[in-house]
């Protein structure tokens, strides 16, 4: 027989926080950064029993309480959502003395909710009791993850078990260490470096034949955004407007937007956070300035092209931008 008490379950939890706690703590990971990451993890639980639990036929034999320790695997399906498989091992302590303590288990499949996408979270699954005999349970709960780095974090929880052929009710509590798999940071790009643009050189012919080639003039329009917007903000109106003037006083110009994010977030949506970006700028020019969409386009880069490789709130605001390149075509005939 297994026997846990509550200072063998405090000794695990504290060796667990111990083996990361000399890393150098870096912040909370974003809820997105963990999506579809695979965690496993060590706890310790106490189940309080029901008081109409006996060990024998004996009505003296009532169970009291229980300790255990046990494993887990997890799975972030969303930005708000984890999947569980905890497994417990349990000592179980008689009310009276006199009587044989015997093991228990607990297999429980739970389904964790973060409303907010942080810390504290919402817990609800079934749970397989093995307590003298094996009993299903429906658990709902509640919990408090605070991490210690991009990868690990300790939680602490509390859920009610109703177990439905014997209609038992116990409450356990539990205390843990949890692990990421995989690398929840993202990895900082060097941006491309710019393509050089080269006008050909006309080639003599026999007979002079008039050709055209394209003069390319470009000038840029600077935008940038909050963090997960695309919201352009009223102090760069201007800046589009005069954009909008250059636009209705040479009708030959196209123009192409090209929008940017910061390297927070997964490479995934930060592409299609930048193209909302720049289609948000595309449609102010068309429905506040009325310039014809044909001769627009939008463009996203995501963080593919980091103006600052630098991990700070500065740099990250510089590479939430917006840039204009504007392609001026006149026709210029030249001979050959």
């Amino acid at each position: 027989m297994i026997k846990i008490d509550v200072s063998t379950i405090l000794a695990i939890t504290i060796f667990s926080i111990l083996t990361v706690a000399t890393a150098t703590a870096a912040e909370q990971p974003k809820a997105e950064d963990l999506v579809g990451h695979v965690y496993g993890g060590i706890h310790g639980l106490h189940i309080q029993t029901d008081d109409e639990r006996l060990m024998t036929a004996d009505p003296l034999s009532d169970m009291d309480y229980g300790n255990g320790i046990g494993g887990e695997v997890g799975y972030r399906w969303l930005p708000s959502t984890e999947f569980r498989f905890n497994y417990s091992k349990i000592s179980l302590t008689s009310a009276n003395e006199g009587y044989a303590e015997p093991d228990g288990a607990s297999t429980a499949i739970d389904l964790l909710y973060f409303p907010t996408d942080k810390n504290f979270y919402l817990l609800t699954g079934v749970n397989n009791l093995d307590i003298g005999n094996s009993q299903i349970s429906g658990n709902l709960g509640a919990g408090y993850r605070h991490y210690l780095s991009s990868r690990s974090a300790i939680y602490f929880e509390g859920k009610a078990n109703y177990q439905f052929s014997e209609h038992y009710d116990e409450f356990t509590t539990q205390i843990g260490f949890v692990y990421f798999f995989g690398d929840n940071t993202k990895p900082i790009k060097l941006p491309k470096p710019p393509v050089p643009v080269t006008k050909p050189t006309p080639k003599p012919a026999p007979k002079p034949t008039p050709k055209l080639t394209p003069e390319v003039t470009s000038i840029q329009l600077l935008v940038k955004f909050d963090h997960n917007t695309a919201i352009v903000k009223p102090q760069y109106h201007p800046e589009i407007s005069t954009m909008a003037d250059f636009l209705n006083k040479n009708k030959d110009v196209s123009l192409i937007i090209n929008g940017h994010t910061s390297s927070l977030g997964s490479h995934a949506y930060n592409k299609v956070l930048s193209l909302k970006r720049a289609e948000a700028i595309v449609n102010l020019l068309v429905d506040k300035y009325e310039i014809m969409a044909s001769r627009l386009s939008a463009v996203g880069y995501g963080e593919e092209q980091l103006i600052n490789l630098g991990n700070t709130i500065t740099a990250h605001s510089e590479n939430r931008r917006i840039e204009a390149e504007v392609e001026v075509k006149p026709k210029v005939t030249i001979k050959r």
